[in-house]
């Protein structure tokens, strides 16, 4: 049976209902939603919590939901055979996502952390989201649409 390496998806989304997106580092244009491993005796909520401080530099932002399910996606084998986690090959990964509402303002978000993954950022719809990502973890980012979009939309802002 493959192996598939535990990763925190993250989406954030501004009062305007907007998404925030960012842009691997280095990369034409390859936009993703912040994500990153979940280390042992973490939850999916605790990785997601770090990776987007470590990522995005945002903390404190209001968790909304996690889900209580992975959603896992294979790597293409022309990528699966470049990435090593700490000496370790996966198949793909098993995305749990967690949602965060985001009530500051756009200075907040510091793509330039000690260790980079991002060099622009922009907020958009999920669907457009969708549109922009890569077409491997496109059925992993249909979850979010599918768990997400009704929240995103009726949010009782604070």
């Amino acid at each position: 049976m493959a192996d598939y390496r535990p990763n925190a998806g993250i989406v954030v989304f501004n009062k305007q209902g907007k998404v925030l997106l960012c842009k691997r580092k280095g990369s034409a244009n390859s936009w993703q939603f912040p994500q990153g491993g979940i280390d042992k005796n973490e939850t999916p909520s605790e990785a997601a919590i770090r990776e987007l401080k470590e990522e995005t530099s945002l903390t404190g932002l209001d968790l909304v939901k996690t889900l209580d399910y992975g959603v896992r996606y294979d790597f293409p084998p022309e990528i699966a055979t470049k990435l090593n986690y700490g000496g370790k090959h996966y198949a793909g990964q098993e995305m749990y996502w967690s949602l965060f509402y985001f009530d500051g303002d756009d200075t907040e978000i510091n793509l330039n952390t000690d260790e980079p993954e991002f060099d622009a950022f922009r907020w958009t719809t999920l669907n457009e989201a969708y549109k922009l990502i890569i077409n491997f973890k496109k059925e992993s980012y249909l979850v979010v649409i599918k768990e997400f979009s009704d929240i995103v939309k009726n949010y009782n802002k604070k």
